[in-house]
């Protein structure tokens, strides 16, 4: 089981193989996120993005989980997310896009207030196919601590 005392910042994984599908951009649009262009290849066709795209809250959901298979994966002691500091959607996510996630631990700490807990900063980027990112999002994650008796450092 990896821990809190086990992150280390400056550390960097690749994971995650999410292959995009038409139906799938389409059921996720038509129930939270009901635009033209994510619904109809029509309708998609007369805006920038030229054809059907995914919602880009879609592309959030998809790479969470790619991420939430990364952390069964790697036995991490993951205790959720107290949010994200920022999210930015570089380019569109087409059916038939293959995603992966390469993401860089920035920092961590323990928490002051739950000696049993602690949080990492993540900087995240979504590739397509062609290597090129289409989302990055810097990411807070709470892990618990193998020893919460431990002093807290700092």
């Amino acid at each position: 089981m990896q821990y809190f005392e086990d992150i280390e910042p400056g550390r960097t994984a690749a994971f995650g193989r999410y292959e995009v599908t038409a139906d799938e951009v389409r059921e996720f649009a038509s129930k939270y996120d009901p635009q033209p262009f994510h619904l109809s290849e029509e309708e998609a066709a007369k805006t920038h993005f030229g054809r059907i795209s995914a919602s880009g809250w879609h592309t959030c959901a998809m790479t969470m989980a790619m991420l939430v298979e990364n952390l069964k994966a790697n036995r991490q002691a993951g205790l959720g997310s107290p949010g994200i500091d920022q999210l930015r959607w570089i380019k569109p996510v087409y059916p038939g896009d293959t995603l992966r996630c390469e993401s860089t631990v920035i920092e961590k700490r323990r928490s002051q207030s739950r000696p049993e807990m602690g949080i990492f900063k993540s900087s995240l980027t979504v590739f397509n196919q062609n290597d090129e990112p289409v989302m990055t999002m810097i990411s807070n994650g709470l892990i618990q601590v193998r020893d919460p008796d431990a002093p807290i450092e700092g």
